[in-house]
Order: structure tokens, then C-alpha cells, then sequence
């Protein structure tokens, strides 16, 4: 028994950092279930809060990658509203078909990102300087493009199904979404799967594992915490859309970053540059693919925004990359560059808009809020970094 205490200690000191996130999660909300009276377990709050963090995951996921390489875009918040007046503007003034919108509105922030990287690799502005340019230009096209008209309301129901509405079930009788609840029983059992494999693969070659006892009781507290969430979002309405959208950008760009030659030569770049350079990276491409990549998931934020509000505003978009390097860092990101993980990101989102949500329901001051996320986000990274050392 002792020694399993003790090999509990030695895990926990050992990866402080990546439990940290899921330790403060689990705080914020027990805080807030406390102070709300109980409001914020509630399955419609709940299934608020997966709409409400979906346009800024897919910001943190993008803005990962750049972290990783140690760049930075500050622009991403208002490219994703200009995108969003975008796709407003050619549905509802211009008629044309909601999902060749989408897909327009997607290649336009490619098209935005390619752009910014070209400047940043090939004319060499920093990143840093490009993108604040960025933000203003962007904000000034956002106001432009809705000036005459101001807010535009949406009215294509399939658009704003993507952060609205949820996934069909099997028509039974009864309240509980089955769907969701078999895809929370597939969840579980592909991140059994998962697990398993990367635990046979360090055993195979030899590199340290936990005990199976320790691997057992993480197993089914993984599942546990799946199988609740899937059966909250069940007892509402199911699985909302979005998340489906964030679960499938997740996937691709986590198997993009872990199985893939690109993938290693990103944390290679943010490792160290040069080094990668003389190792046959092609630094500059890899960076350009990027901001591509952060062009194209801020299209998609804009997108999954102006759905959720059902209109593009003049406002939009403001503090969205705050958010998204703030989710990013609060998830392990590391400030040097060259550590990073998109699922962890999701978690830093997660902690973020559990804070906004919370305080919401509390009715804390704008104001307040700021100061509070503010605050949370320089203890999170003090802590990073201590922990780093």
C-alpha cells in the first residue's frame, strides 16, 4: 500500500504540469456549482458552455501550432468577425447557398493566412508586427464591410444549426439522446484503445510506465468523466454540432502534430530553429503552413461565432485572440516554444470559458471578469515556468 502511495506521489510531482490544468477545471467548476446554487451542472448550462468554448477552440488549436514555432498572430479575433460579416453578407444580402458560403469564407481565411505568412517568411516582418497590423486592418474591414447595413441577422437554418442545434438521435421513447450516449460509449472505448497502445509501445521499448493498478484507476477515471458528460449532454437535447465540428478539427490536427513528418518538424522549429534548418527542414514553409492553418480555423471561428449569435455584429471578434493564446498557454503551451499540445489547449479552453460562463451566472461585472481571467492567466503561466525549471 505504501508503495503504491508512493508511486502516486512520484507521478503526481513528475507531471504536475500536465494535471494542473485538469486539478484547476475541475475547481472552477466545482466553485461555481457551489456559488451558482447548483445552476452550473445543469445539463442546458452545460451544453451552453460546449457552444460557447466551440469558436475559441478551434482558435486555440491554430494558435498551438504558431506558439509552437514561437510566433504569434494577434489578428485571429478580427479575421474571424470579418469572416463572419462575410458569410452574413453573401448569404443574406447576396443569396447565395448557405454552404458554398462556408466553404468561400474557409478559403478566404486560407487566403488571409497565406498572405500574412508570405510577409512574415519571405519579406521577413515578425509576426508579432504583421499581425498587430493585422488586427487593425481587419477590425477597420469588419466596421467597412457592416457600416451601412450594421448588424445583419442570420436566417439560414443550416448555418445556424453549426452552434445551435444537435445531433439527431433514433426516434425511441423516453428523454435520453441515445446517440450521444453511444457515442460517449465509442469515446471511451477509442481512448482505452489508445492508451493501451501507447503503453505497449513504451514497454516494448523500454521506457518507464505507471503501474497497472495506477493505469487501471486513470482508465476508469477517464471513462467516468466521459460517460458523465456524454450522459449530461444526453438528459438535454445531445451532442451539440459544434462540438462534433471542434472534435473533428481536434482529431485531424492532434494526429497531424503526433504521427505525421510535418508534425515533428513543427516541434523541431520551435525546438530549435536553426538546428532544424541544417537538418533538411524547410523552416520557412513549414511556418507559412501555419498561418495558412490559423487563417483557415479563424474563418472557422468567425464561422461557429455569427452561428452562434445568429448575426454579424460590428463587435465581433474582439478579444478572441486573447482568448485563444490564453487557452493555449493555460494548457501547457510552453512560452520558450517547442512544447505544445492541440488536446491540451482544449482543456486550457475549457478553464477559460468555465471562468466566463461562471461568472456569467453569478452576474460578476465585464469589468470584474477581465481582471479575474487576467489575473488566473499570469498564475497559470508563473506556474509553467516555475514548473518548467
Amino acid at each position: 500500500m505504501e508503495k503504491k502511495q508512493s508511486e502516486l506521489v512520484t507521478l503526481l510531482k513528475e507531471n504536475v504540469r500536465n494535471y494542473m490544468m485538469y486539478i484547476a477545471l475541475v475547481a472552477i467548476m466545482v466553485f461555481f456549482q457551489i456559488w451558482s446554487k447548483g445552476s452550473f451542472f445543469k445539463a442546458s448550462n452545460i451544453s451552453n458552455l460546449f457552444n460557447q468554448a466551440a469558436y475559441v477552440a478551434v482558435l486555440a488549436i491554430g494558435m498551438t501550432l504558431i506558439l509552437i514555432i514561437k510566433h504569434i498572430d494577434l489578428s485571429v479575433g478580427f479575421l474571424a468577425g470579418f469572416c463572419g460579416a462575410i458569410a452574413a453578407i453573401l448569404m443574406e444580402k447576396m443569396g447565395m447557398n448557405q454552404w458554398l458560403v462556408i466553404l468561400a469564407v474557409l478559403v478566404v481565411g486560407l487566403l488571409i493566412g497565406f498572405y500574412q505568412g508570405t510577409v512574415i517568411t519571405r519579406v521577413g516582418v515578425p509576426a508579432f508586427v504583421m499581425t498587430l497590423a493585422g488586427q487593425f486592418i481587419f477590425r477597420g474591414m469588419l466596421s467597412l464591410s457592416l457600416a451601412k447595413t450594421g448588424t445583419i441577422v442570420i436566417a439560414q437554418k443550416g448555418y445556424l444549426a453549426l452552434c445551435n442545434g444537435f445531433i439527431p438521435d433514433i426516434p425511441h421513447e423516453g428523454g435520453i439522446h441515445i446517440v450521444t450516449m453511444l457515442i460517449g460509449i465509442i469515446a471511451i472505448a477509442l481512448v482505452i484503445f489508445s492508451m493501451l497502445k501507447t503503453r505497449r509501445n513504451k514497454q516494448k521499448y523500454g521506457f518507464k510506465v505507471i503501474s497497472n493498478t495506477l493505469f487501471i484507476a486513470e482508465l476508469v477515471l477517464i471513462a467516468a468523466v466521459i460517460l458523465v458528460v456524454a450522459y449530461v449532454l444526453a438528459s438535454y437535447k445531445g451532442l451539440p454540432w459544434s462540438s462534433v465540428i471542434v472534435g473533428v478539427v481536434l482529431f485531424i490536427y492532434n494526429y497531424m502534430l503526433n504521427k505525421t513528418r510535418l508534425g515533428r518538424h513543427i516541434y523541431g522549429i520551435g525546438g530549435n530553429a536553426e538546428a532544424a534548418e541544417l537538418s533538411g527542414v524547410n523552416v520557412k514553409n513549414v511556418t507559412l503552413f501555419a498561418f495558412c492553418s490559423i487563417g483557415m480555423l479563424a474563418a472557422l471561428s468567425g464561422i461557429l461565432y455569427s452561428s452562434r449569435l445568429s448575426s454579424a455584429t460590428p463587435q465581433a471578434g474582439l478579444g478572441f485572440e486573447t482568448d485563444a493564446i490564453a487557452s493555449s498557454y493555460i494548457g501547457g503551451t510552453a512560452v520558450s516554444g517547442g512544447v505544445g499540445k492541440v488536446t491540451n489547449a482544449i482543456i486550457g479552453t475549457f478553464v477559460i470559458m468555465s471562468l466566463t460562463n461562471g461568472m456569467n451566472l453569478m452576474s460578476v461585472d465585464i469589468s470584474y471578469q477581465y481582471i479575474v481571467k487576467g489575473l488566473f492567466f499570469i498564475i497559470a503561466v508563473a506556474f509553467d515556468v516555475r514548473t518548467r525549471k
